[in-house]
């Protein structure tokens, strides 16, 4: 998994009708070369906009609803990395807590995935020595 570059709690949307405009501002904000794949749970799936997202992403994973498949476990493994750097239980009272907190997961999450990161750079390099 990589980093968490955007995120947002949903409150009357449906989760369908986000992803394309999800994904127009993260190409707009990166580009089309630096994103490698983008993913979304069950509740966005929607066949014209995954092929419209493969136009532009090469690995859009999006799965339909029913039977889990290995893309669908993916995502699930990225929310279970979400729940388990805090995300799991809000004890802050009131919508813009809960936001604030889920704001402070990702952000933990990626800190974690960092570190991750340049240990195994550090590793590697001490490797070569």
């Amino acid at each position: 998994m990589g980093f968490v570059v955007e995120h947002q709690v949903i409150e009357t949307e449906a989760d369908v009708s986000l992803s394309l405009p999800l994904a127009d501002r993260l190409l707009s904000r990166f580009g089309a070369d630096a994103i490698e794949s983008i993913s979304f749970g069950k509740g966005f799936y929607k066949r014209e906009n995954k092929e419209l997202l493969s136009l532009y992403i090469p690995a859009v994973i999006m799965p339909k609803k029913g039977k889990k498949n290995q893309a669908e476990q993916a995502v699930e493994s990225d929310i279970n990395r979400l729940e388990h750097h805090g995300l799991d239980m809000c004890l802050d009272k009131g919508l813009h807590s809960f936001k604030r907190y889920c704001a402070l997961g990702v952000v933990a999450a990626n800190l974690h995935k960092l570190g991750n990161v340049l240990h195994e750079k550090a590793r590697k390099k001490e490797k070569k020595l």
